[in-house]
């Protein structure tokens, strides 16, 4: 029943109106705007414009078991507590800092488990495309239906 519910609450994450991209193996998918363009066909992409503006990634590590990261891994990664939102048996979420400017948000990466995988995603974008819609298609990852 528990392995249903999880099923259950990845796709309610998918806002509607939005669409799917799927990784380059059909495994695990996030969700955009319908203004992004998907890259080609099974690339597991998506941009806002262009790539420069906002770009959105989802992979999968089949056989790769999901667990949180340890606390040896976060000082690895060197993951500010104040940018690790979430690191639980159900998703593990931070920004990473990729631009040189102070006012640039960087990008999201959020991993998740799948079916028989470990699905992740990766949003990079620039100060103009809002937070909450690069947070909304981070937390979207999650296995194909």
């Amino acid at each position: 029943m528990v392995p249903a519910l999880f099923f259950l609450v990845a796709a309610a994450a998918i806002p509607a109106g939005w669409k799917p991209v799927k990784d380059s193996k059909g495994l695990c998918q996030i969700a955009v705007p319908e203004e992004w363009t998907a890259g080609a066909e099974n690339t597991g992409s998506a941009v806002f414009h262009d790539a420069t503006v906002a770009i959105a990634v989802v992979t999968s590590q089949p056989g790769q078991t999901y667990r949180p990261l340890s606390d040896s891994m976060l000082r690895m990664m060197n993951i500010p507590k104040a940018n690790l939102f979430e690191n639980s048996a159900t998703r593990i979420f931070y920004r990473d800092k990729t631009g040189r400017d102070a006012n640039d948000p960087g990008s999201l990466s959020v991993m998740a488990p799948g079916k028989g995988c470990t699905c992740s995603s990766r949003v990079a974008f620039v100060s103009s495309v809002p937070d909450d819609t690069a947070k909304k298609i981070a937390l979207s990852v999650g296995p194909v239906e």
